[in-house]
């Protein structure tokens, strides 16, 4: 890369150091220790060399909505040892390219998608982490798996081997209403509880973006997905 690419992206480390401070501080504002929170840079839209001025500041897990970004940027950062993690809306028909290129899936929502990436993670002979992504917000932009099937899907899961289950994944309401967008997160953090009281272990909550992170942690985000305060607007 040449010196002139480099600095086109030198603003990343003062973002990255920012945000950092944000998420701490939104932890010691919630009686959390920040170590309990981390951050899940999301480097959708941005090029192959955004990510490499990142992994120079010591990240390796990036978020991508599409498979195809990944698949676009993989053979460029080959020599950068990249966990890819795939937080968009995920069509069956891309589940070949997830099981050889990504570490894991937070947008995983219906039967007929984890059992695609099954059959293909077996081929690879590989395993997958997954967060299973619930629908809190009565938009209809937004996906997830209906709150009230979790329980059966999650049961459904344990004869799948190759997903790891960790934990559930949600992206809140769009609105300036803080308290509704708290409770798509209270609910998240609830049906978590009530599966950890049936005896699961899911530990992980990926909830909050740039925008309401402090609310997500608030109600327990063990993982925050962050794009616009890391990376910048994008175009």
């Amino acid at each position: 890369m040449s010196d002139n690419q480099h600095n086109d992206f030198s603003y990343l480390a003062a973002n990255w150091a920012a945000m950092r401070e944000r998420v701490d501080a939104a932890c010691v504002g919630a009686g959390r220790a920040p170590a309990e929170v981390s951050i899940l840079p999301v480097s959708k839209t941005f090029p192959a060399e955004a990510v490499r001025a990142a992994v120079a500041l010591g990240l390796h897990r990036f978020g991508e909505n599409k498979v195809q970004e990944i698949r676009e940027k993989a053979g460029p950062l080959s020599d950068c040892a990249i966990d890819w993690v795939v937080i968009g809306h995920l069509q069956t028909n891309k589940a070949k390219d997830v099981a050889r290129l990504a570490t894991e899936v937070q947008s995983l929502d219906r039967w007929e998608l984890a059992d695609a990436l099954h059959k293909r993670l077996q081929i690879e002979g590989r395993t997958l982490d997954v967060l299973v992504q619930v629908k809190t917000s009565p938009e209809e932009s937004k996906s997830g798996l209906d709150p009230a099937e979790l329980p059966a899907f999650l049961d459904a899961l344990d004869d799948l081997p190759t997903l790891r289950v960790g934990g559930l994944m949600t992206m809140a309401v769009n609105s300036d209403d803080a308290d509704a967008v708290r409770a798509c997160f209270r609910q998240l953090r609830d049906l978590r509880d009530q599966a950890v009281a049936r005896g699961r272990s899911l530990p992980r909550l990926s909830m909050g973006m740039s925008g309401d992170f402090a609310q997500a942690i608030a109600e327990g985000a063990t993982e925050v997905r962050i794009g616009t305060a890391i990376f910048g607007r994008r175009t």
